[in-house]
């Protein structure tokens, strides 16, 4: 090979015999001459971020050529395609996991040890792409490593957001948001092809005529704004698939207003392309006021249109024809953000490829697929009719027939009951609903959790499952196993290797060979060893960020998740008040040390969330700084939760808190994290905890709390807090309202006790405490067993092989997408 060729021109030619060209790659010629190309210097001479980006470019081309040549594979044997369309995508670092997923890691790890680097300070300059609020950002990135690694071809859909999920900083005690500039480094990974750009309309009006006895229509006096894509590669774990994701990114069709620059209107020249790029700016700008619905639907109108236009291309360019779309193309809906799939797809078949209504609607139903995400209102979005109408007449045109067919047809199936047919219609009460629009089309409809699932076929969505039933189906959550266990606990992994052998890297199902070990004494003993270690980790970040020290003999109780009312953070911090209450009575009694540490954050204008935070920080500061408690009792509220945070939490959980009411939770995924880390779960019956219990039954999970059908009963009975506070709850609830914490949470209270809020105690916070303390009782009897603890732990790592997302993905192929 000539000595000039550049790195690029390598890989390209060792791609082309082989669709693993990084079995041939030598680490340290890679990075020496992409340096070169690059930066112009080599490895000896270059600074650590330019290593970084050395790093993370010779990667990317790596990728980017496994695409190329998988890509090719699959048009020649004319593959079905998937294309997974979600507003977020918590891809989190990088770096060490496409490394880990080449397989390639120790090479590059000697290569730059050799020069003087340390990975692990180079992996730490990787940010986390935080294009995503929490587990439905993060469920969509698992899918994509997943699909890569079993060789499926799947593209993935979102917006390139400027601004990812925010920074959270706590200032004196409050949860402040502040930008999260990841494209500063993050930039590296991604691939634009401006030729590629497609123009997206907003605003104007329709105009109808006919035309040789043809209907036509067309949206007239609209404002365009250009889509252009980035891609990102995604890697599998030893595959030979790359995958894409396509990031949308807004830029005005002409960026620059030459003639008001030259009458000195500098602001207005460039003011119009600031207010398109505002489009791809921030994830989920907040929405409380008429400017950030608008933006938020531009958003989702942005990611559905220029999605939907790239793919019809794509399919036309290889097949010449549109009506064997369904045969060739699945499109997923994930959650109800891209429902505009609907009316849009039907939008470019009828006007752009002049289909026939009753043609279009046809391969619409049959391409589209929706998975539920939650039985949360405020989820099941709903658009005001005149925004919706401002914003997109065309498609609210389409609503309109797709709304006037259903409900013809629904007063055929349930005639004369108007109550059912407005509750399933797609357009009612001045409303344009976007999970109906789902049910009218979509030829599957699937849950994600067996409790969920039966939630949306019994509740819900039952008046569109009486009518079809065969289109709606479960799918239980699962998670990319390799990035949570193997790679956040390689201590771990390394053990199991030793222990198991390496089957569960293909297969986590073998991590059922695990089982027999579960009363060998040095097994289990090892298995709290690694433990220790992950917690001591932990605690040393704890006491850097926190000025905390933490006992790594404790028991970590850990809860993780986005903070909301429903998954019940509240509860976790009443019971810590009222241990340390006990503790306080009592100071030299037998108490189990515990360390609880919370991580979440709350959406920006989520007030109620945002209280519940600060008063975490409230107890932390209090429980903390007590002599009389602080050996047997530390809290910790961890800022600025994400993707690579967690990756050092989940590992040192002793326990995974789920303890959200039961009936809320659609699945939930940090519980199956956890658990394959060896966490044992205390939760309610809620969610993918359903079915966590049936993996490892009564004697391997703390359960607590009302049961899903027990809520609904009570809801029905009458619900009256103050029946369930005890003298020692009441004594809890006092300190919020005390000051004894510093600060006064009335308004916590009165959400508790009273309707001055609404509903009061919406989510029976107050109902379940009693059992969820006794169930907390039982956590610190059990744990002073090490043994019998430890073997809880074995049983929940041998037992989480069902939860990955290689299970998953397999039967959303199977049963949703029909790939081969």
């Amino acid at each position: 090979m000539n000595k000039k060729q550049n790195s690029k021109q390598k890989i390209q030619k060792l791609a082309e015999n082989d669709a693993r060209p990084e079995r041939a790659i030598q680490p340290t010629e890679l990075l020496n001459d992409t340096l070169r190309r690059i930066f112009g210097c080599e490895l000896a001479d270059a600074t650590q971020k330019q290593v970084y980006r050395a790093l993370c470019i010779s990667v990317r081309e790596l990728l980017t050529e496994k695409n190329r040549v998988f890509g090719n594979r699959c048009t020649e044997k004319e593959r079905k395609e998937v294309y997974y369309m979600s507003m977020e995508f918590l891809v989190g670092t990088s770096l060490r996991n496409n490394l880990f997923n080449l397989g390639l890691e120790a090479e590059f790890r000697k290569a730059l040890a050799d020069a003087g680097f340390d990975i692990d300070e180079i992996y730490a300059i990787d940010p986390d792409a935080g294009l995503g609020n929490g587990g439905l950002g993060r469920l969509a990135s698992c899918y994509m490593d997943a699909a890569t690694g079993m060789d499926y071809p799947m593209t993935g859909f979102s917006i390139r957001y400027e601004f990812g999920i925010f920074k959270q900083k706590i200032v004196d005690g409050w949860q402040m948001e502040f930008p999260d500039n990841w494209l500063e480094m993050g930039d590296v990974w991604l691939q634009a092809r401006e030729d590629d750009a497609v123009e997206v309309k907003f605003g104007g009006e329709v105009r109808e005529w006919m035309d040789n006895d043809r209907f036509k229509v067309a949206q007239v006096g609209y404002s365009s704004v250009m889509a252009v894509p980035y891609d990102m590669y995604i890697s599998g774990y030893d595959s030979d698939a790359a995958n894409r994701l396509v990031l949308w990114s807004a830029k005005l069709p002409q960026s620059f207003d030459m003639a008001a620059f030259s009458r000195g209107d500098y602001v207005r020249a460039l003011e119009r392309n600031a207010m398109a790029e505002t489009i791809s700016k921030v994830l989920y700008p907040a929405d409380d006021h008429i400017q950030g619905k608008r933006l938020r639907l531009k958003q989702q109108y942005l990611l559905v249109s220029a999605s939907l236009q790239s793919i019809l291309k794509k399919h036309y360019k290889k097949y010449r024809t549109y009506t064997n779309l369904p045969e060739k193309v699945a499109i997923h809906i994930n959650d109800t953000h891209p429902a505009l799939c609907v009316p849009e797809l039907m939008r470019l078949l009828i006007d752009e490829h002049d289909f026939g209504w009753d043609e279009a609607w046809d391969i619409t139903c049959r391409t589209l697929s929706y998975t539920n995400h939650t039985v949360m209102s405020e989820a099941l979005e709903r658009w005001n009719v005149d925004l919706f109408r401002e914003q997109l007449p065309r498609v609210y045109s389409i609503c309109q027939e797709i709304n006037r067919r259903l409900i013809e047809h629904l007063c055929a199936v349930y005639p004369n009951d108007w109550g059912k047919i407005n509750y399933m219609a797609v357009i009612a009460n001045n409303e344009v609903r976007m999970a109906n629009l789902c049910l009218a089309a979509c030829h599957k409809v699937n849950g994600v959790s067996k409790l969920h699932t039966d939630i949306l076929r019994n509740g819900i969505f039952r008046d569109y499952c009486q009518i079809t039933p065969e289109r709606f189906l479960n799918v239980t959550n699962g998670i990319a196993y390799r990035r949570w266990l193997c790679q956040s606990d390689p201590l771990l992994t390394d053990y199991l290797k030793q222990l198991i052998g390496g089957d569960f890297l293909r297969d986590a199902r073998a991590l059922e060979k695990l089982l027999p070990y579960q009363n060998d004494e040095k097994v289990l003993a090892d298995l709290m060893a690694i433990k220790r270690k992950n917690k001591e980790r932990l605690a040393a970040l704890i006491e850097n960020q926190n000025g905390v020290r933490v006992d790594p003999d404790s028991i970590f109780d850990i809860q993780i998740k986005r903070l909301h009312e429903y998954k019940r953070q509240l509860l976790n911090i009443l019971h810590v008040l009222y241990l340390y209450r006990q503790i306080k009575a009592n100071p030299h009694g037998d108490f189990m040390p515990r360390t609880f540490i919370f991580a979440a954050k709350a959406s920006a204008g989520y007030i109620r969330a945002k209280q519940i935070i600060s008063l975490i920080v409230a107890a932390s500061k209090l429980i903390n700084n007590d002599p009389d408690v602080n050996d047997k009792l530390k809290v910790v509220f961890l800022e600025d939760y994400k993707v690579s945070l967690a990756e050092i939490i989940i590992p040192a959980a002793d326990i995974s808190e789920q303890i959200s009411i039961a009936g809320k939770e659609a699945s939930g995924t940090g519980n199956m994290k956890l658990m394959i880390n060896g966490a044992v779960t205390i939760g309610t019956l809620d969610g993918a905890n359903v079915e966590i219990h049936e993996q490892v039954g009564d004697e391997n999970i703390f359960l607590f709390g009302m049961k899903a059908h027990e809520v609904e009963e009570l809801w029905q009975r009458g619900y009256h807090p103050t029946e369930f506070v005890t003298p020692e709850l009441q004594a809890v609830l006092d300190m919020l309202t005390s000051g004894v914490l510093g600060q006064r949470f009335d308004d916590l209270v009165d959400s508790l006790l009273t309707n001055r809020f609404g509903t009061a105690d919406p989510y029976m916070t107050l109902a379940d405490f009693q059992d969820y303390a006794r169930a907390q009782r039982d956590v610190a009897a059990v744990y002073q067993d090490k043994q019998h603890f430890a073997r809880m732990s074995l049983i929940n790592i041998a037992k989480a092989g069902i939860f990955s997302s290689d299970r998953a993905v397999k039967e959303y192929a199977d049963e949703i997408w029909d790939l081969d």
